[in-house]
């Protein structure tokens, strides 16, 4: 998948755990692990903006867009 959720390590960066993310944006644990390991297929841009409000970041700093290779 060409986009890369890169969750793990604002949270790293910001020295906070998922679990206390999770509980500050009002979403499960499970629902924040599906998301920071990729597994998402959308994300609301109202969880977006509630993660990048936590950790003081822009949703740049979290999505990223890498191009597949073509054969």
């Amino acid at each position: 998948m060409p986009i890369i959720i890169n969750l793990d390590v604002m949270l790293a960066k910001r020295k906070m755990r998922s679990n206390e993310l999770a509980a500050r944006i009002g979403i499960t644990e499970q629902n924040l692990s599906v998301l920071k390991n990729g597994r998402a297929k959308a994300v609301k841009l109202s969880t977006l903006e509630s993660i990048c409000n936590h950790l003081q970041c822009q949703p740049g700093d979290i999505l990223e867009y890498v191009a597949e290779k073509e054969d």
